[in-house]
């Protein structure tokens, strides 16, 4: 099958890409050019192309010339505190992105089989019911959680409006990535590592739940080979369970050996921000058959060990 991946030059994407191309599928990566961008080693069996999802002339004509059986739409400008500083940047990308590439598979692709979003639990903002269902009403809370909210909204329109075929898939905190700090699991582990005498961090309080990068991706193949029963449906990818950032810390701290202070509230609070997320499951796990497999205390020591390679 002939399938294109958006962001395969970031996170989940060419994780994503590589389990495709192993299925036996023709893979194309979408990235958006930027001079010496290593952060991941990209699998050199993708083919890649490069466009910005805010063009939409060239979008769609990359869409036109490729013609791909079903979109995998994993790029985004994902950094919550980043979406403050430049939330034109966050919508145009996001949002604006996401219309460009489902009009272009709707009127350009002769026989489209299936557009996959990667939505977030960000979309759910503050909520009064736990664990979060996917029926729950949106309340985004940040520009990059309303651009996304806005993106699958969008698609709803198209999957009511044409029969466009499409799954929103709402992953919840992902975390195993190297190289960067910009997300919370990442930013205390790369500290602790680094041997700092303290360790700085925001809001010991919010609760969240916590997902493996490895589980993220196996929600993608699980919604991409059952399409009759994922296609117009939404999913939750979590695991419902809750931890707060205070004991996230504790546990990380322990598997480092970290001996330093933890100072709090060093990094500016955000103008709102979400007390608690924690999701069920229930849902993907009835209907594609989808459960966690790695626990936190499993998922944080293969992230470690990752990151030690580094630091």
């Amino acid at each position: 099958m002939k399938i294109l991946v958006t962001g395969t030059s970031g996170f989940i994407a060419p994780r994503l890409a590589s389990k495709l191309i192993d299925m036996g599928n023709r893979v194309w990566g979408l990235e958006r050019y930027v001079t010496g961008r290593t952060m991941y080693k990209t699998d050199e069996r993708i083919n890649r192309v490069f466009g910005d999802l805010s063009d939409h002339l060239a979008i769609r004509k990359i869409v036109e010339m490729l013609q791909p059986e079903v979109v995998f739409h994993l790029a985004a400008c994902s950094p919550v505190a980043y979406s403050y500083e430049r939330p034109d940047e966050v919508i145009r990308t996001n949002y604006l992105g996401t219309v460009n590439l489902a009009e272009s598979c709707l009127r350009k692709v002769d026989h489209f089989k299936h557009f996959i979003m990667a939505g977030t639990s960000e979309e759910y903002g503050n909520q009064k019911k736990f664990p979060i269902k996917e029926t729950a009403e949106l309340n985004p809370n940040s520009p990059y959680s309303c651009s996304k909210a806005s993106a699958t909204t969008y698609l709803k329109y198209m999957h009511d409006a044409f029969d466009f075929p499409m799954t929103i898939c709402r992953p919840f905190n992902t975390y195993g990535r190297i190289g960067t700090t910009h997300f919370v699991v990442e930013r205390i582990i790369v500290q602790c590592l680094k041997s700092c005498d303290y360790l700085r961090l925001g809001d010991p309080k919010p609760i969240r739940d916590m997902l493996y990068v490895d589980d993220h991706v196996n929600g993608y193949i699980q919604v991409f080979t059952q399409p009759d029963k994922s296609i117009g449906e939404t999913f939750n990818f979590c695991t419902g369970i809750g931890i707060s950032i205070k004991e996230l810390v504790a546990k990380i701290q322990d598997k480092t050996g970290f001996n330093g202070q933890v100072v709090w509230n060093t990094i500016p609070k955000r103008p709102l921000d979400i007390e608690k997320l924690v999701g069920d499951n229930s849902k993907a796990e009835n209907i594609l058959g989808w459960i966690p497999k790695y626990s936190l205390d499993e998922g944080l020591t293969l992230t470690i060990n990752e990151i030690k390679r580094i630091y």
